[in-house]
């Protein structure tokens, strides 16, 4: 049995979290308006989690996904109604998977590889949400850092990961499209694979280099698996 785990992020990494942008054009009646809603409601969610994470005041990632939509239709003209805030985070709840990740989580689980998939969503959210994808048959477990009640990047999550995996940190990598979450699995002693989902995608500049940059799942295996 190969002794590597992988832990994978969920948000951005398997799960398109642009899967709102075509509800948002129905709302917004502009695909360009919608793509900017988008990407300001994720960019102020993951704020959110990093501001309560360091302010000591958890709250569920549910709850930042929530505040994070309202903070974005006020800031961007507040044309959603009640009905539409609540179709969209629905909507939150069965996002797509990227085309790449069921074929290539079977080939590490054809090899052997222990898949955990390592979010800052709930148990419930998350397992919820690979299982509307027709993924989570692929993983191992669900590690949550709601059981701890801290959001990546703390060092403490990625302590937990190790804990409920039993893993050495030698044969753990993380695997996310999110820098900060690269960063914080290195900062931590574990190895980081980090999507590079779009071309455009920079890398923080902090001099914390990932292990490796690949563009899909399937390219992943071929270098971790070979």
């Amino acid at each position: 049995m190969n002794k590597r785990v992988l832990a994978f992020d969920v948000y951005g990494t398997l799960i398109d979290t642009h899967g709102v942008v075509e509800a948002l054009t129905t709302e917004l009646g502009d695909a360009d308006k919608a793509h900017v809603f988008s990407q300001r409601w994720r960019d102020k969610q993951l704020e959110y989690a990093f501001r309560r994470s360091l302010m000591g005041a958890y709250a569920r990632f549910s709850d930042c996904t929530r505040e994070a939509l309202e903070f974005t239709d006020r800031a961007l003209g507040g044309r959603l109604s009640d009905v539409a805030k609540e179709h969209l985070l629905d909507l939150y709840t069965r996002l797509p998977a990227f085309p790449d990740v069921d074929a290539g989580l079977a080939r590490f689980a054809n090899a052997g590889v222990r898949c955990v998939a390592f979010s800052n969503g709930t148990d419930e959210a998350v397992s919820g949400l690979l299982s509307q994808a027709g993924i989570k048959a692929r993983f191992d477990a669900v590690v949550s850092v709601d059981d701890i009640k801290r959001f990546k990047p703390d060092p403490a999550v990625y302590a937990y990961l190790r804990q409920c995996t039993e893993s050495r940190a030698a044969d753990t990598w993380l695997v996310s499209s999110n820098p900060f979450d690269i960063i914080g699995a290195k900062y931590a002693g574990l190895h980081a694979a980090w999507f590079r989902r779009s071309a455009e995608a920079p890398f923080d500049p902090w001099g914390d280099e990932p292990d490796m940059t690949v563009s899909d799942l399937d390219e992943l295996a071929d270098r971790l698996l070979q």
